[in-house]
């Protein structure tokens, strides 16, 4: 992965390459150059015809319709770049994702319905309603991620058809890249907050590694008797994170194909269960604690997707239940707060996976000339966080020396944040068409699945709460001046 070839092979490299790329074309809001305003993006609406719009009001004159192809267009092109150099089968990939995007945009565009989406009494005045869901435009995302369940799991044949572009590990990726922009923007203005949040965040990986993954290898080997090339995938796909733990660990013991492919599949449906659950449940108990909600988020769900997508959502309800109250929190600091998390235990993913290699190589399973190489670090090292951390350095540095371009800055994260929005939809989308409960129990997943109930429902979430709270508690995201 670290070769030159490598760098244009792999969806995380790609996701990098994508997030920069647009990353970049925004900085011409620094130069009095507004590139990506023409971008759609969904709006609160009780008339239908009024629910997209450009970005940028410079580009208030563009039809949304036009904005909404433009928007496709380049989306799509970007998108066949990385899936032509990786070699995904292109005419399957246009098809799939032209589908895709449009079904998700759907779900977008009906999540932003008032009586779904409007949550102050501003807003409700506004519209002349007396009452609503009060779920944000947020509810597109569950929408997209019900509507990919049902194809999944009662249209397979239309699923499989789809699924060469169902890449929400890509889609997510590449959100996360372009997510740094914003954060760094945030993190100029609140230095102290964001310093704080990104070593607690550090501060709390601790526990999935040291805490998460010896008890969920002892429940496998002492209780359900797996032997250590099943334990030991087992425990890093449930207590780490996820898919590419699952994967990492199966490649460093070198443990039969078959079976971090089966941990992968239990990852994503819990990620799906849980996705739906916990941030209805966080908003319920953590109502006055949101980074708390946040940092659970993304040390309870297990896919980088599907954390991520839990922080979005679960700071929309908690904002939105604030907001009726008049209290009014800056965007983005509870899903930061998730992503940061995640993104601290995605890093040692690679040098967890170094150590189990060393221990199975040289311990457990010692074979003759079969050594771990320091380079498996960074072979499993998740590329997709190098563009994260460029991008929310840059608008750092930017943002704290100078302060005289703020409202350029700005502009850049307003734009950028659109295709990380679309980004996040198109995983919640993708996510749902690729779980398939009915076909992963016909392969025998049930013993499985026993271990990750006890493991997850059993301890790992609320462990995970109470580690949230110890590093979180009493951090508040700032008010909306």
């Amino acid at each position: 992965m670290g070769s030159k070839q490598g760098l244009f092979k792999t969806e995380d490299w790609w996701s990098v390459w994508l997030g920069l790329f647009i990353f970049i074309i925004s900085l011409g809001s620094l130069l009095g150059l507004d590139l990506l305003g023409w971008a759609v993006t969904p709006k609160v609406w009780m008339e239908i015809s009024k629910s997209i719009a450009p970005a940028s009001k410079g580009y208030a004159e563009l039809h949304p319709i036009i904005s909404i192809i433009l928007t496709f267009l380049a989306v799509l092109g970007l998108l066949m770049v990385g899936a032509r150099a990786m070699g995904y089968d292109l005419k399957k990939f246009v098809y799939g994702f032209t589908i895709i995007f449009w079904l998700t945009y759907c779900c977008n565009i009906i999540g932003h319905y008032a009586v779904i989406a409007a949550q102050t009494p501003a807003d409700l005045k506004k519209f002349g309603l007396d009452w609503s869901l009060k779920l944000t435009g947020e509810a597109g995302l569950i929408l997209a991620l019900l509507v990919g369940l049902f194809i999944g799991n009662f249209m397979p044949k239309f699923a499989n058809s789809l699924k060469e572009a169902a890449r929400a590990e890509w889609f997510i990726k590449t959100a996360i890249v372009i997510m740094g922009v914003g954060l760094g923007v945030k993190s100029a203005e609140q230095l102290g907050l964001a310093t704080s949040m990104m070593f607690r965040g550090l501060c709390a990986i601790v526990e999935a590694y040291l805490i998460y993954w010896a008890v969920v290898y002892l429940i496998a080997r002492k209780y359900f008797k797996f032997n250590r090339e099943w334990a030991a995938p087992l425990a890093s796909g449930i207590s780490i994170c996820g898919v590419s733990a699952a994967i990492a660990t199966g490649g460093a013991i070198r443990a039969r194909p078959i079976i971090p492919v089966m941990v992968s599949s239990l990852v994503v449906i819990f990620a799906v269960v849980e996705l739906i659950i916990l941030p209805f449940v966080a908003t319920e108990l953590l109502p006055n604690q949101p980074l708390v909600a946040g940092a659970w988020m993304g040390l309870a769900v297990k896919t980088d997707g599907a954390a991520v997508a839990s922080g979005q959502i679960v700071e929309s309800l908690i904002y939105a239940k604030n907001a009726a109250q008049g209290i009014n929190y800056q965007p983005g600091w509870v899903v930061g707060a998730a992503t940061t998390v995640k993104i601290f235990i995605d890093i040692f993913i690679g040098i967890w996976a170094f150590i189990l290699a060393v221990i199975w190589t040289t311990k457990i399973n010692p074979t003759k000339g079969d050594k771990a190489r320091a380079g498996e670090i960074w072979d499993r090292f998740p590329k997709f966080v190098i563009g994260y951390f460029v991008t929310f350095i840059i608008m750092l540095i930017i943002g704290l020396n100078w302060p005289d371009i703020k409202s350029q800055i700005k502009i850049s994260a307003s734009e950028t944040d659109v295709f990380r929005k679309l980004f996040f939809a198109l995983t919640f989308f993708s996510i749902g068409l690729a779980s398939n409960f009915k076909k992963l129990w016909e392969e025998g997943i049930g013993k499985l699945m026993l271990v990750y109930v006890i493991a997850l429902f059993g301890f790992i979430i609320w462990v995970g709460l109470f580690i949230s709270w110890i590093f979180f508690q009493g951090v508040m995201p700032p008010l909306v001046q």
